[in-house]
């Protein structure tokens, strides 16, 4: 097994390595880890173990991020600050057995930017697309800039910070920022519906990224993903098993409108989605259109920074 130290090194001097990406793309269906359905004693102590780590290692390196930080270019900040992130990934890889299988890595566009749009479960899928798909900018809500370390961290990669209490400017604010984010290069990453889902289920979908790569003229990159049956939200635990996450062709938005583009992302989304969906008796069918007059139609990360 390769230290995890030598990891992140050969990480730095190689912006597009994923470890664990990489590494299960070689590793066989029948050498999958099933989901435990229940957590024995070694799982919790091992989940205990791992957070203490991932906070300790999002502490130190958050401070060291911010005397870093502020003298490197974009592209050498956004992968320093990231090291925390993949050392959090090969932790809960080699600690906690959770494995990773990516398909359709082909469809990320090497040459231009684009808007990406995943389901959310829990806070895996912000950390892995982070370097799944780089450099991006998240929309996020403008309160976990102010958790110590890991708010300060994120702040240095131009992330597009909203306040959610106030819909409407905060959807001028993704049309603005985001926009100047794609002219710069700079994918962005949104999560539509907003806030996490239970495992198994798909929430509605609100139209702000879809109205974004409508104003900006660039494809849609629509990506699903099981995460929250192995990094559940609100849980400490982490639950051996593998997370797959599906990416789909880029999907192209002349001629539609936000409306049709979001309804073809959520389509292809719950079409896609890497195990049986659950309904939701809550939610109407096709309640995702009422994205561009919803109380949120900017969606969001929804995240909270504890794991």
């Amino acid at each position: 097994m390769e230290p995890v130290f030598a990891l992140l090194w050969r990480a730095g001097d190689n912006p597009g390595f994923v470890p664990a990406a990489t590494s299960i793309k070689r590793m066989s269906e029948s050498a999958e880890i099933a989901p435990h359905p229940h957590a024995s004693r070694a799982v919790k102590v091992r989940s205990a173990i791992f957070f203490a780590l991932y906070t300790l290692l999002g502490i130190g390196h958050g401070l060291l991020s911010l005397l870093v930080g502020p003298f490197l270019s974009f592209e050498r900040r956004y992968r320093f600050v990231n090291l925390w992130t993949r050392a959090t990934m090969w932790l809960v890889r080699h600690l906690n057995h959770v494995h990773v299988v990516v398909e359709g890595l082909e469809h990320i566009p090497a040459d231009r930017p684009v808007v990406v749009v995943s389901n959310h479960q829990s806070q895996w899928e912000t950390f892995y697309l982070q370097l799944l798909i780089s450099p991006q900018a998240t929309i996020l809500k403008r309160e976990l800039l102010w958790v110590p370390f890991f708010g300060w961290g994120l702040a240095l990669l131009k992330p597009i910070a909203i306040d959610r209490s106030q819909p409407s400017r905060a959807l001028k604010t993704i049309l603005r920022v985001g926009k100047e984010r794609l002219d710069e290069g700079i994918s962005i990453v949104i999560y539509p519906e907003g806030t996490r889902q239970p495992p198994g289920t798909i929430g509605p979908f609100t139209a702000g990224g879809a109205m974004l790569a409508s104003r900006a003229g660039v494809d849609v990159l629509p990506v699903v993903h099981n995460s929250g049956d192995h990094w559940p939200a609100r849980s400490s635990l982490r639950l051996p098993g593998t997370i797959r996450l599906r990416i789909g062709a880029p999907i192209p938005v002349a001629g539609k409108s936000a409306k049709q583009i979001t309804a073809e992302v959520e389509d292809w989304i719950r079409g896609h989605y890497p195990g049986e969906l659950r309904a939701r008796p809550d939610l109407a069918p096709r309640d995702a259109l009422r994205g561009l007059d919803a109380a949120d139609p900017a969606g969001g990360t929804g995240t909270c920074p504890r794991p």
